[in-house]
Formats: C-alpha cells, sequence, structure tokens
C-alpha cells in the first residue's frame, strides 16, 4: 500500500518591498512521504520570494516532468521553473531550456559547496539561471514553523527575509551564488 501525501494549508501574506509586490495566498501544499518538514518549508520559502499570480506548486517529488514551483502564463507558456535543494546538471539544464527563467533556492549545509563545485561549470552557458543558497540554520528554523494550518507573514527588504508565523520569527537571508540580483 503507497503511503499517501500530508497536506499542509497555509495563508501566507507577502509584503516584498523590493518588487513591490504584495498580496495574501492561501495555498496548500502536499508534503510527499519522502519529504520532510524543512524541504516543504524551503518549497514555501521559494514562493513567497517568486510569490505571484501566475505561480503554482509543481506536482513534487512525484514528477520528473515537473519542478518544485512553476510560473506559467494564461497562455500557457513556462515563464519560471524553480527547484530546491541540490538537483542534478541535467535537471537543471532541462529547466533552463523549457523556461525564460530557471530558479535554483539550494539548502544542505556544507554540501551545498560541493554540489554547486560539481555543477557550475556545465551550467556557466546558461544565461537564465540564478542560484541562491540558504544557511543549515535558516532552513533549520524554517523546518520548525511547519504546522499542518499555518499562517505566515513574510516580508522581504533589501534581500533580508522575515518570516513570522504567531509568535516566532526569523530573518533570513538568502545568498546569490550565481545570476541576477533581482527577483
Amino acid at each position: 500500500m503507497a503511503l499517501k501525501a500530508t497536506v499542509f494549508k497555509a495563508e501566507l501574506q507577502v509584503a516584498d518591498l523590493d518588487r513591490g509586490h504584495f498580496a495574501d495566498y492561501p495555498l496548500t501544499l502536499a508534503r510527499h512521504p519522502s519529504e520532510n518538514d524543512e524541504r516543504m518549508m524551503v518549497r514555501l520559502l521559494a514562493f513567497a520570494l517568486f510569490a505571484g499570480p501566475d505561480l503554482a506548486f509543481g506536482k513534487g517529488l512525484s514528477s520528473e516532468d515537473e519542478s518544485a514551483l512553476q510560473e506559467v502564463d494564461p497562455s500557457g507558456v513556462l515563464r519560471t521553473w524553480i527547484e530546491v535543494g541540490q538537483p542534478d546538471e541535467s535537471r537543471i539544464r532541462k529547466g533552463c531550456n523549457k523556461a525564460d527563467r530557471a530558479i535554483v533556492l539550494a539548502y544542505g549545509a556544507r554540501a551545498v559547496d560541493v554540489w554547486w563545485q560539481q555543477v557550475s561549470p556545465q551550467l556557466a552557458r546558461f544565461s537564465n539561471l540564478s542560484v541562491w543558497r540558504l544557511t543549515a540554520e535558516d532552513t533549520q528554523a524554517l523546518g520548525q514553523l511547519a504546522a499542518r494550518s499555518m499562517k505566515l507573514s513574510c516580508t522581504i527588504q533589501e534581500g533580508t527575509v522575515w518570516l513570522a508565523s504567531g509568535e516566532q520569527s526569523l530573518q533570513l537571508h538568502p545568498s546569490l551564488l550565481r545570476g541576477a540580483e533581482s527577483r
């Protein structure tokens, strides 16, 4: 018998002062049985960082054809492909070729350095790729915010992210490994 995904509900309020984007998003996240809270919350953070009316979660770990998040415009064109973690070079290349822009939000402590050293030379030719990094401390703190029902407030200013849930709040500093500063 196959294990089913666990459903999480989030009310996400985004105030992105850097992009001038302000919106509320009622979200449903399906956490795959092999996914932990940390990865799920990184996906949620990726949504907050790149939020827009056409951004949606992909089918997740159960689908090799879709990324963690994707932005498809009303005409069906894939504008943004977003992956989290340390995807292999072929997956990133596929995203760069399919979408106008590809983004990776990498995490995983020191393993990110090794991963980036291995994949970056093969990705140098893709001008539409941005790679961001989260620290292990940031992602562990994100994982602690996970709850089946969440009410989150996210403020982004000058590259700093403040994420609050009830009495808990985090300050995160995603760092750019490659690509354009603007999100």
